[in-house]
């Protein structure tokens, strides 16, 4: 999409809207700024045109300018042209220690570009990012809406590679890890979760 091209919704996006912003109290429906600008970034190919963001605006009664600072402060919206798939490397200290160095050379190795940069066929976007909130499965890579945890170099070369190949990888742990629990199974809580059941609850 370039940035003077017309926006708006698709009537699946315009519907969701809609559900969207009725979860917000009368007078605050402003606040859904954040999930449509998310949605009009993926329905405008991975990034968000001046054209775009007014259209978001307008859509929320809101000033154009409000919609630009929310745009250029968050991380997660792109006021750049960049690949469609976006591949965001976490590289803070509990992935750092537990190997993303080689998790982001995997990525420059199979996209072959740099961080920062796109692929010469508009498909990725490979960027650092500040910790993705899964630091007990490090490291982690976060590709559009999916987690792929517990990665190594052969790991994320083959997840890179499927995506490429229009496969969908499994997501999550690569080492079947369940949830955040330790790989060898759980190590706290046992004798209450084994005297009550794992859902909490006990015979009567």
């Amino acid at each position: 999409m370039t940035d003077g091209e017309a926006f708006t919704f698709s009537d699946e996006n315009d519907a969701e809207a809609k559900k969207i912003i009725a979860r917000y109290p009368e007078g605050r429906q402003q606040s859904a700024v954040l999930p449509l600008l998310e949605m009009a970034q993926k329905q405008a190919g991975g990034w968000l045109s001046t054209g775009v963001m007014d259209y978001v605006a307008n859509y929320l009664g809101m000033p154009y300018i409000r919609v630009y600072e929310v745009a250029s402060f968050y991380d997660m919206y792109n006021t750049k042209p960049v690949g469609k798939i976006q591949v965001r490397a976490c590289t803070t200290t509990p992935c750092w220690l537990c190997g993303s160095d080689d998790v982001v050379r995997a990525c420059k190795d199979e996209l072959g570009i740099e961080i920062g940069e796109s692929t010469e066929d508009g498909q990725f976007f490979l960027r650092e990012f500040e910790c993705l909130g899964a630091c007990a499965n490090a490291p982690i890579l976060w590709v559009d809406d999916d987690f792929y945890e517990d990665l190594d170099y052969d790991g994320t070369r083959k997840i890179l590679a499927d995506l490429k190949a229009g496969k969908t990888p499994k997501v999550g742990s690569a080492k079947g890890r369940q949830g955040s629990m330790p790989i060898e199974g759980r190590t706290t809580l046992n004798s209450m979760i084994d005297k009550q059941g794992v859902d909490g609850g006990g015979d009567d």
